[in-house]
């Protein structure tokens, strides 16, 4: 009895949702996901197969979750994720680890990345940490539009700019890095970061001045961007006097007009403290 009344109920919705012209059945109306009429055209002696495909259609797309990224605010490791999501048109749920409250070291999220860092991004029930490999991810199932171009000199490249800040620089500045240096002088902790950056925007500002165009890599927006607004901010922050930096500084501020850039910006998020947010609209 209950085949017999699945396969009633699977007519009636065929009689509803097909057109039968000779020798072709069109499946239409099929809607699982998306805002949008996917017509499907079988030979009619290949319906039933037709039919069970549409079945597996079903059952993989509503196997697909929308991606999550465990993220705090003012993070650059999280704030470069946050551009490639927005430049790509990905939605995804936004997650407050609150570093300052010690969030990314309590049990639950500890759970999600045991080293305690964020971003975290967990899609299809696949968890990724550190914030290139979740990078990599994103553009290998997410190709278009790209950010790592095809060519391997170029690829080379851009991964050269981006090693520089996110190897070379950010985690020099990490308050899990700097307040180890004093706790009683934060003039000294500013002074080490200040360094660092420094350091790394002078080689990174000779780097440019042969890869540079409209942005970090020619007129395409690449990973190398992502990578480089966020350390421009934290720049900012650290004392560091940007101007001294021109190539870095025009391109900062091209991008900064940008909408993936302005939807990816710290002070714009969810979590980021009012009282910063009006700071920034005063700047």
């Amino acid at each position: 009895m209950n085949r017999l009344r699945a396969r009633e109920e699977l007519e009636l919705y065929l009689n509803r949702n097909t057109m039968v012209l000779p020798g072709l059945v069109i499946i239409n109306r099929v809607r699982p996901l998306f805002n949008a009429s996917l017509p499907f055209i079988v030979q009619r002696e290949s319906f039933g197969c037709a039919v069970r495909s549409l079945k597996n259609f079903h059952t993989s797309v509503s196997k697909m979750s929308k991606p999550t990224l465990y993220n705090y605010f003012r993070s650059s490791a999280s704030w470069r994720v946050r551009i490639a999501l927005a430049y790509k048109g990905i939605d995804y749920e936004y997650v407050s680890v609150n570093l300052l409250q010690k969030e990314q070291v309590g049990e639950e999220y500890l759970k999600v990345n045991p080293l305690g860092q964020v971003p975290a991004f967990v899609h299809n029930g696949n968890t990724i940490t550190q914030s290139v490999a979740i990078l990599q991810y994103i553009e290998d199932n997410y190709p278009n539009p790209p950010l790592i171009p095809k060519d391997p000199l170029k690829k080379a490249r851009v991964l050269e700019i981006c090693e520089i800040i996110g190897s070379g620089i950010q985690p020099l500045q990490n308050a899990s890095v700097i307040l180890k240096i004093d706790s009683e002088d934060a003039s000294k902790r500013i002074e080490w970061a200040k360094f660092w950056i420094e350091k790394g925007f002078t080689a990174l500002e000779k780097l440019l001045e042969q890869t540079s165009g409209k942005y970090c890599f020619g007129d395409e927006l690449t990973l190398a961007d992502c990578f480089l607004v966020p350390q421009a901010a934290q720049a900012t922050r650290f004392k560091v006097n940007v101007s001294e930096f021109p190539i870095i500084s025009r391109i900062n501020e091209t991008l900064k007009k940008l909408e993936p850039f302005q939807k990816g910006d710290a002070f714009v998020q969810s979590d980021c403290p009012d009282e910063l947010k009006s700071q920034q609209k005063l700047e």
